[in-house]
């Protein structure tokens, strides 16, 4: 035997038998016509369907997430430039996760396993503990819930708990690909009342600075608009809101299908992206709809960062539904 064979640990075969799943346990929720599939690694939102029909896009069987389907984003959302952020007067850096815009992107916890905590026919609780790393100094318990109900679908929720000894900035988003119907995005609809959006550098997708939404512009989709060839790959504030506090994006197609995401004030901010990519089988696929608790970058600007102390924590929910 060659004395650099590793022993001790079986092989698989060529069936697969024995392999272990890339994204850990499989969890499945039903109820009523709403089907949903759940990762132990990430607390990733693997599907969710109504009657059978997708209403998000999915990621491959096995190996990582793929454009962060399904996510959960935390603790900050989106992008950090550089990587390098200061918290109370200590400069920290970020590993470069997005090397090609030379970004630290979308936090640190959706390829990090979660443990379950309880499980139902309708409702899966999983849990993680982020331990302090050089570039997220700061202890946190997270805990997420996905729950399916008959009428209003899926509903997420993530808990956040400093269990550290210090101050923590904190932020946090999913990121979900909407898919209204089987025909192509371009011919969707979208609608969602924004009053602002934060304009970017086109290169690195950095905040410049924010400008009104003004009526009948590019990105007014006050009143349902198709949104064609349009690229969109913004975050948008001033959102619109019911008198419960709840912003809602609605995604619809030509045949009627559609899907609706709806979430609370703890949201300001919405990050939506029509998933351009450079491989034609990946472009334009389904709606990224983020609804964020601080914008892009904010580790460094400090807008509508959380200041999470010691002992408290954060909850911040959204909902899924479809037709």
């Amino acid at each position: 035997m060659n004395e650099y064979e590793p022993t001790g640990i079986p092989a698989p075969d060529a069936t697969g038998a024995d392999v272990g799943r890339d994204r850990g346990e499989l969890f499945t929720l039903t109820a009523g016509t709403y089907r949903a599939e759940v990762s132990a690694v990430g607390a990733v939102l693997e599907s969710l369907t109504v009657s059978g029909r997708d209403l998000l896009v999915r990621n491959p069987e096995q190996g990582p997430i793929q454009f962060y389907r399904g996510a959960i984003v935390a603790p900050w959302p989106n992008r950090i430039g550089d990587g390098a952020y200061t918290w109370d007067g200590e400069q920290i850096q970020a590993a470069l996760t997005e090397p090609e815009r030379g970004n630290a992107l979308h936090g640190l916890v959706s390829f990090q396993p979660f443990s379950p905590v309880s499980t139902t026919t309708e409702a899966v609780q999983l849990r993680t503990e982020l331990f302090p790393s050089p570039g997220y100094p700061f202890h946190l318990e997270l805990t997420v819930r996905h729950a399916l109900d008959p009428q209003s679908g899926l509903t997420t929720a993530v808990t956040a708990r400093n269990i550290g000894h210090r101050d923590a900035p904190y932020g946090v988003c999913p990121h979900p690909y909407l898919v209204a119907g089987p025909e192509p995005l371009d011919d969707w609809s979208l609608q969602v009342e924004a009053g602002t959006v934060l304009t970017v550098t086109e290169d690195r997708l950095l905040p410049t600075g924010t400008e009104p939404v003004a009526p009948g512009s590019d990105f007014d989709f006050r009143s349902a608009r198709v949104i064609g060839s349009q690229f969109i790959d913004h975050a948008f504030t001033g959102l619109g809101r019911d008198q419960d506090g709840h912003l809602t994006v609605s995604v619809t197609a030509p045949g009627g299908t559609g899907v609706e995401l709806t979430a609370g004030e703890e949201c300001p901010w919405l990050q939506i992206h029509t998933a351009d990519r450079p491989e034609p089988e990946q472009n334009r696929l389904g709606l990224a709809v983020e609804p964020m608790t601080c914008p892009p970058d904010a580790f460094r600007s400090g807008t509508d960062v959380v200041r999470l102390s010691p002992g408290l924590q954060h909850e911040a929910a959204w909902s899924i539904r479809g037709w």
